[in-house]
């Protein structure tokens, strides 16, 4: 089996050698940038599989770096490692694009699960992607197309990110039943036993309502149930 490739951007040499000793020790292949600018070259000439991305990096800074391969079309999944308290970066970090992030001081075993299930997730994308029947989700003015990861509504395409996709799909695959955000965070992001910050999953239900819904503040699709969590609520 082809090695998969880990592109760590962070200018704290100290943590890059963590990181790299950790990974190349799970059998990753790691490239390495200092600064924004060198990370981005990286993520568009390696392509590679996950990228591990600082925010406050010197030349381009990680939110310029994300929403740079973002816009170019690339998919690959993106950590990014913030602060534990710049609570606004994390949520400007998962707007422009960012699958998840983790605080520093992290844990390598948390931090090692996580590029392992990003990294199993996007294989999962991959190969069930292509067109079929079975891939199409009709659910009123929503119309969901698994083989092309695109949702439409009234025909329209919503322009959804990988991750608001696959919330979105689990969701209404599931319509009427309520997930906790635990529950979103082990079947959504494949964190198994996740016991940690489940913010993430708030962020991204409000970004899928600014895009779904018909007016945000009065959601009729994605429904909070106050004390447990959110379902998904067809057509009436």
């Amino acid at each position: 089996m082809e090695r998969k490739t880990v592109l760590i951007v962070e200018d704290e040499k100290s943590i890059v050698d963590i990181l790299r000793f950790n990974l190349q020790k799970e059998g990753y292949r790691t490239l390495e940038a200092y600064d924004g600018a060198a990370g981005l070259k990286l993520a568009l000439e390696e392509n590679p599989d996950l990228i591990l991305l600082d925010l406050m990096l010197p030349a381009m800074n990680g939110f310029e770096v994300c929403k740079t391969i973002r816009d170019k079309g690339y998919s690959t999944p993106v950590l990014i490692i913030t602060a534990r308290e710049a609570e606004k970066d994390k949520i400007l970090g998962l707007d422009l694009g960012a699958d998840d992030y983790i605080t520093k001081p992290f844990s390598i075993r948390e931090l090692m699960a996580r590029v392992k299930a990003n990294i199993r997730r996007a294989d999962m994308v991959s190969q069930s992607a292509g067109p079929s029947r079975d891939n199409r989700l009709d659910l009123g003015r929503l119309v969901l197309d698994k083989g092309a990861s695109q949702a439409f509504k009234d025909g329209a395409d919503l322009e959804l990110t990988q991750r608001e996709f696959e919330l979105l799909t689990y969701l209404a695959s599931n319509a009427g039943q309520v997930f906790s955000r635990q529950e979103l965070m082990e079947r959504v992001w494949n964190y198994e036993g996740y016991v940690g910050d489940v913010r993430g999953v708030d962020v991204a239900v409000r970004r899928l309502r600014e895009k779904v819904e018909d007016n945000p503040a009065q959601p009729k699709y994605i429904i909070t149930r106050r004390g447990a969590g959110y379902y998904f609520q067809k057509d009436i």
